[in-house]
């Protein structure tokens, strides 16, 4: 049974380009929040998104083009040919709808990505709501798990348009003052846009090619909550089953889960259920938190990016704050801190989204 690694690793967010200034960031405890300009926000919940700077829009390509191309174009020459190609995403290139229709679809967007990447076939695509990315990650590790791959690249994307702010605010699910995961008061998420991209290899083609390991997907768990269309379980009983099988998956007790990147949207049902779920699976509390009261919550991207945090967090051997937390929910207790948490002898993380449909993902970690 091959190890999956992590040997290649990049991200943009409303932070700028790369993990280390994303990481600066959230070390922060700031938002990157900003007034979105790019269309008119007077009929909507929330002016306020996590906006990645100098993205505007550009006639000649989408949103997510924009942050695609620059981000695989700098990685070109470590992306093997050979690598499966597994496209993350929600709505894609949404904003070309109402241009450009056909140009909108994922599978065209898959081939342009495809393209970028110079892969020798055709890709997949994972669209599994806000939990998109990190299906796709459990994806990837269970083909070089199961040997039938050696190297897997997952990109990640969507970005901050129309289509996406005015339908979460339809469902009253925007914050006009920014999220604040795990706050007594908060009130809904903040949109942010992210692009990222993550090359897993087995650890037998990493070492023959002598690729530096950023870290280690150890286990994986998926689940489905069969309960509403867009809220989760109120119990947390589907996502507590998914942390268990990735615990089960990585060979890993509860006892050394060091740290957890939850997916703390900043909505009222899903923090509770979160912590509900935790709660059923570990006996006490673990230093928690979420990035999406700083970079927003990227939609299928956010998986991937907390992906690669939580590595950071592991090397670093902190957990960071969790932005904009003012006063933080009775509920979550001893689990979140608005200020970073040394986590010395953390041997492993876990991070868990949940989507649309009742979706759960969760991954170990090892640095």
């Amino acid at each position: 049974m091959s190890r999956t690694l992590v040997v290649e690793a990049d991200l943009v967010t409303a932070w700028g380009h790369g993990a280390a200034a994303c990481w600066r960031g959230l070390l922060s405890g700031s938002p990157a929040f900003s007034e979105i300009r790019r269309f008119d926000c007077a009929a909507l919940q929330s002016r306020l998104a996590a906006l990645v700077p100098e993205l505007h829009p550009d006639p000649s390509r989408s949103l997510v083009m924009g942050l695609l191309k620059p981000l695989l174009a700098e990685a070109a020459g470590r992306i093997p040919r050979d690598a499966l190609v597994l496209l993350a995403t929600t709505t894609g290139e949404v904003d070309l709808l109402e241009t450009a229709p056909a140009d909108s679809r994922l599978d065209r967007l898959l081939a342009r990505v495809c393209d970028l990447c110079q892969a020798r076939e055709p890709g997949r695509i994972v669209s599994a709501a806000c939990a998109s990315s990190t299906a796709a990650l459990a994806v990837g590790a269970s083909l070089i798990r199961g040997k039938k791959r050696e190297a897997v690249l997952v990109v990640a994307c969507d970005a901050v348009t129309e289509f996406i702010v005015a339908g979460f605010s339809s469902l009253f699910a925007l914050d006009p003052d920014g999220a604040r995961p795990f706050d007594r008061h908060r009130k809904g998420l903040t949109i942010g846009e992210a692009a990222a991209f993550a090359l897993l290899m087995s650890e037998e083609r990493a070492a023959r090619e002598k690729r530096r390991a950023l870290g280690e997907i150890a286990g994986w768990g998926l689940s489905g909550d069969a309960n509403h269309m867009t809220g989760p379980s109120r119990d947390g009983e589907g996502l507590a089953l998914a942390v268990r099988q990735a615990l089960r998956s990585a060979d890993v007790p509860a006892e050394r889960i060091g740290s957890i990147s939850a997916h703390g949207t900043g909505t009222l049902y899903n923090d509770s259920m979160e912590l509900k779920a935790f709660k059923k699976v570990f006996q006490r509390p673990i230093p928690m938190y979420s990035i999406k009261g700083s970079v927003g919550h990227t939609m299928g991207a956010a998986g991937l990016v907390e992906t690669i945090l939580a590595l950071e967090s592991l090397h670093e051997q902190v957990a960071p704050p969790t932005a904009n937390l003012r006063e933080v929910d009775p509920e979550a207790g001893a689990w979140v801190s608005p200020a970073p948490v040394e986590t010395r002898g953390m041997e492993a993380a876990l991070t868990t989204n949940s989507g649309f449909g009742g979706l759960n993902a969760a991954l170990v970690l090892k640095a």
